[in-house]
């Protein structure tokens, strides 16, 4: 995320407000060593700072974070660290919890990171810093896979800009809370690794499913994880005064379920769903779509796709979405 323009946090949230809390880049620039924390009311209780080596999956790790419900920034130059966590702690800020990622791509901005988080410490705040590490070998495989330049060694080799990676690093490294080795681990194996050491007690990262409707006639739904054929229920298509309507009809949906079939059809896909959800969950997947198709995308599968996404709500252990790709074609005759 790149920002042009940093305004002052009791201009931007709160300018009626009489309290004017002492900015941690004004106390950098002064050199105090006075603790001063943001104005009474602030609701951040946990700020996490994710730095380590290029390769070495720091953008896996703020996606777990992320999926937490944590606010997210990716490259952001230390400087302006400072500047963000006041404005996280201003009394009109509702974020909790923030995950930042800070690292070498901030060039040399990046050998603040140090003078920054001392002043974090003397604030008084609670933050972490998780540093992210892997073995030479592995970070220039991975490097070879992406065929992207290193952030240190821009015209040089990748083996050179690790080297030149290390010894910058050493500095954060010795000082970080959780030193994570990345090497041998998917991106899988590192998110379930992430999941279970960083994130709070009784907050594991919750799964988005979307499901969506599609008609087989219009073309596969190209994105589906998961796909199920509807077409053997019955089809409101062929009936002249439901044809018109779509599946969010209820005398749609009392069409396709008469007879007992669509309960029936949900007594089998449920528990299907109920049994894989959570394994993916476990697999470290963070969205998952699953496409209902029928003929037309406009009866049978939006009114199935409207249920599993209620349904789900409701239980409240996902992010549930749902979409209808075909549901505005109209119907031919």
């Amino acid at each position: 995320m790149w920002f042009t323009r940093m305004s002052e946090p009791d201009d931007t949230l709160d300018p009626m407000s009489s309290s004017k809390p002492v900015r941690l880049g004004d106390r950098l620039r002064r050199g105090s060593r006075r603790a001063v924390l943001g104005p009474a009311g602030s609701n951040l209780d946990d700020l996490v700072v994710i730095t380590g080596f290029s390769g070495a999956g720091k953008s896996t790790a703020i996606s777990v974070f992320e999926d937490a419900g944590y606010f997210c920034i990716d490259n952001l130059p230390p400087e302006m660290l400072a500047s963000m966590t006041e404005l996280f702690m201003h009394q009109g800020s509702n974020v909790r919890s923030a995950a930042i990622v800070s690292d070498v791509r901030g060039g040399a901005y990046f050998e603040g990171l140090r003078a920054v988080l001392d002043e974090l410490e003397k604030s008084g705040l609670r933050y972490r810093v998780i540093f992210l590490d892997a073995d030479d070998q592995t970070l220039m495989t991975r490097y070879k896979e992406t065929r992207r330049r290193h952030p240190m060694a821009p015209s040089g080799s990748v083996a050179e800009g690790i080297v030149a990676e290390r010894a910058l690093l050493a500095p954060i490294r010795e000082r970080a809370e959780l030193v994570v080795d990345t090497t041998g681990l998917t991106a899988a194996m590192l998110r379930r690794k992430l999941a279970d050491e960083l994130l709070p007690a009784g907050q594991p990262a919750k799964l988005a499913v979307t499901f969506t409707s599609f008609g087989h006639k219009h073309g596969a739904l190209r994105d589906a994880d998961l796909a199920f054929d509807v077409r053997f229920l019955p089809n409101p298509h062929y009936e002249p005064r439901l044809r018109p309507l779509t599946g969010l009809d209820e005398r749609v949906v009392t069409y396709v379920g008469r007879d007992g079939a669509l309960e029936d059809f949900y007594g089998h896909l449920v528990p299907l769903l109920d049994y894989l959800l959570p394994n993916y969950v476990r697999e470290g997947k963070s969205h998952l779509v699953v496409s209902l198709g029928c003929t037309g995308g406009r009866h049978r599968s939006v009114a199935i796709a409207e249920h599993l996404a209620a349904h789900y709500r409701e239980a409240g252990d996902y992010i549930v979405g749902v979409t209808h790709r075909d549901i505005d074609k109209p119907p031919r005759g």
